[in-house]
């Protein structure tokens, strides 16, 4: 029997990750606003409504018991800042050197993992709050009210999150598994146009796009692998966990096969263009990309998923192949081992998403351990924390800059005393972003945002002058800002400055909150913006080669590790699979870095172009790798072992040369012969070579014949910043 439409839609509405983060925040609201009513006490809403907006703000994934360790440890902070700005608050002195220790400690925390940071930013957040309430009532008032009423509403929030995480611990590892599943579908579906059988096809604009997908994949990756890991415990998971973790490590499969590259493709389309093989390739990947997305859909509804619908596709590849090998051709030998190579792989990928439909069937992996990133200790922690307290460090600068930026701001109102000054610091702290790219974003975006803020709540004070009316406005636009506030900052930025306005309605003239509140975001936005291009500026450009150097280093190591596996045979252990994820870490960070590096003044921009053009050879590199580590299995005895291990130790040993070259900036040499010479005896495969042994050693010569334009790029990349 179908569902009706109106229950499809409501279970669509509820697989939503925003969701159930929204409604959290309308019922702290709503019920801070309903208890004020009913005390007939609107004073008590800003107050209360600014803690829970700090209590969300603090809150990261995890299981309900670490949830609730994290409120009573954001609880404690809240407490702490808020009390010391009372106390300091009639100090300008004292405070402003609290303000800038605070400033510059609370970021650093940061190293301590996701949890810490988003604790360290909120009770900064809280700290300005609070300077707002003190400075609202003036030197007069209770010296616990503003403290109490915080983080009354702060513990509100908290409470509904914990309780929350209790009933439905298990709804953020399926959203965190469909934007898996999903990104893994739109991979896929670039990954199909580079089999495009097109002589003159863009392959290195395809592979670019590919890399950067390849970013927002890794961090979905990433994020899937916290969410579990938060659930995990130090028991054996539960029968549900189970599962997703089972999906997890078939989405890894996946991704590896996925990224893998048996040969150049402007060669196969060359070779094949009067054939439809690339096309069944092609066909058949979009087809399991579109499989992926479907999952996805099936994973957020919690409905089935079946996948039987490439039995034909398969069918064709193979007779596709079979023709092709009928016709003789010599020059197709080894073009057509290749093309086995990535039919083999497209029809074990098929399977793994055949698995995908009833996870539950799987074996157990042998090794399903995941790596805690997390501090296990007060000494982990600390050592941390004193590997940051170095100016190379990106966090220590941003903290400095940080702190700096709101100690200006502080001088700034004190010496110009604009009314509702301390929303300067509020907007300074929400522009000031770690590097120039994102805070330039920021910035645009929370003038924009408060502008269009101040202009909605005008006309809304206006046409609705009922308190009442605004109450629920008011509420609204707190949900529209926590529901906007990741993916689109300039209509959160206008929700939020609406609250604003609407509150401070509630409790006297709305109108005269305006112009303050514009001036003020100005002036915060100018000094965030000041701070980031002149302190300590963390410029894209000048950390290149350290990026080039670890994205080459981490393809060594997981080089290293297949190889180790071609010896001893497959296994999926955790070795393996970190070194895997570090390489695709690498190549995703490199990706990001360049895209903020456009956003740059054009003269620090200046090595973009060099940039890209490494990032399609590293990624390319990538894929050759993930094409080993795809068939990896143990090789029996022949003749080419001894070849083979010469090259794969020859080639990590290259590697590890021009990355440790690139970090140290030590010149690169452009060409090296004994490179070239492992790549003509590697290229040379015997007719007699069995197909196991063929894939190795023409991968590893792909491998080999990337060394050479690496090189080249990392020579002139260290000459441009050597001048």
């Amino acid at each position: 029997m179908q569902s009706s439409p109106l229950l499809h839609s409501l279970r669509r509405l509820w697989a939503l990750d925003k969701f159930a983060y929204s409604l959290r925040v309308f019922v702290a609201l709503s019920g801070v606003m309903a208890v004020c009513w009913f005390l007939d006490d609107l004073e008590l809403v800003i107050p209360l409504f600014l803690g829970v907006i700090a209590s969300a703000l603090a809150e990261t994934d995890d299981h309900w018991l670490g949830r609730l360790q994290a409120l009573l440890v954001t609880l404690a902070c809240f407490s702490l800042a808020s009390l010391a700005v009372e106390l300091l608050f009639p100090y300008p002195w004292l405070f402003a050197a609290g303000l800038a220790l605070a400033a510059f400690a609370l970021p650093l925390l940061g190293a301590l993992g996701e949890r810490y940071a988003a604790i360290a930013s909120a009770t900064l957040i809280l700290s300005i709050y609070t300077m707002i309430g003190v400075d609202q009532r003036g030197a007069s008032g209770e010296l616990w009210r503003e403290p109490l009423l915080l983080v009354t509403g702060a513990a509100w929030y908290g409470l509904l999150s914990v309780l929350w995480n209790a009933l439905f611990a298990n709804q953020p590892v399926q959203q965190s598994l469909a934007r898996l599943f999903f990104e893994l579908g739109v991979y896929l579906k670039i990954k199909s146009s580079l089999l495009e059988p097109l002589r003159q096809l863009d392959v290195e604009g395809q592979r670019l796009a590919l890399a950067r997908q390849n970013g927002k994949l890794v961090v979905a990756l990433n994020q899937t692998k916290e969410t579990i890991l938060a659930r995990l415990g130090h028991g054996r998971p539960g029968p549900k966990i189970n599962r997703y973790l089972k999906l997890y490590f078939i989405a890894q499969d996946i991704h590896e096969r996925a990224s893998s590259s048996h040969h150049p493709y402007n060669r196969l389309a060359e070779a094949f263009f009067h054939s439809d093989v690339l096309f069944r390739c092609q066909r058949l990947l979009n087809q399991q990309g579109k499989a992926c997305r479907a999952l996805a859909r099936a994973i957020q509804l919690r409905q089935p998923f079946d996948y039987n619908d490439s039995e034909l596709a398969l069918a064709d590849l193979q007779s596709s192949l079979d023709h092709l090998r009928r016709q003789g051709n010599p020059e197709w030998r080894g073009l057509l081992r290749s093309l086995a190579a990535l039919a083999a792989n497209l029809t074990t990928l098929d399977h793994k998403l055949r698995d995908a439909s009833n996870p539950d069937a799987l074996a157990e992996e042998q090794d399903s351990s995941l790596l805690d990133r997390a501090p296990h200790s007060l000494k982990d922690a600390w050592e941390r924390l004193r590997q940051q307290f170095t100016p190379t460090s990106l966090l220590f600068r941003h903290a400095l800059r940080l702190a700096v930026a709101l100690s200006a701001g502080y001088a700034l109102l004190h010496l110009i005393h604009p009314s509702q000054g301390y929303w300067i610091l509020l907007t300074t702290v929400f522009v000031c972003q770690p590097n120039y790219g994102a805070t330039r974003i920021r910035l645009v975006q929370r003038i924009v945002g408060t502008l269009l803020g101040l202009v909605a709540g005008w006309a809304l004070i206006d046409l609705f002058p009922n308190l009442l009316v605004q109450s629920l406005l008011a509420v609204a636009a707190g949900v529209a800002f926590f529901a906007t506030r990741s993916t689109r900052y300039t209509l959160a930025t206008a929700a939020i400055t609406l609250l604003v306005l609407l509150c401070f309605n509630q409790v006297g003239n709305g109108y005269g909150l305006i112009l303050p509140r514009l001036f003020d975001t100005l002036l915060g936005a100018l000094i965030a913006g000041l701070a980031v291009f002149l302190i300590l500026p963390d410029w894209q450009g000048r950390r290149l080669h350290n990026l080039f150097g670890n994205s080459i280093a981490c393809n060594s190591r997981y080089l290293r590790e297949i190889m180790q596996q071609y010896a001893s045979g497959k296994r999926d252990d955790l070795a393996y699979r970190l070194a895997r994820r570090n390489a695709h870490n690498a190549d995703a960070t490199l990706s990001t870095t360049l895209s903020n590096m456009l956003l740059e003044p054009g003269h620090f921009r200046k090595d973009a172009e060099l940039g890209f053009r490494f990032l399609v050879l590293s990624h390319t590199l990538l894929s050759y790798l993930s094409a080993l580590g795809a068939h990896r299995d143990a090789l029996p005895q022949d003749a080419s072992d001894g070849l083979i291990r010469q090259a794969a130790e020859t080639l990590t040993a290259s590697l590890d040369e021009i990355a440790a070259r690139l970090s140290e900036k030590r010149p690169v040499e452009i060409y090296s012969d004994t490179e070239e010479q492992l790549a003509k005896r590697l290229e040379q495969l015997p007719e007699e070579q069995d197909d196991a042994h063929r894939l190795v050693q023409s991968q590893l010569a792909l491998i080999c014949r990337q060394l050479a334009p690496l090189r080249t790029l990392a020579a002139h990349l260290l000459k441009q910043e050597g001048r």
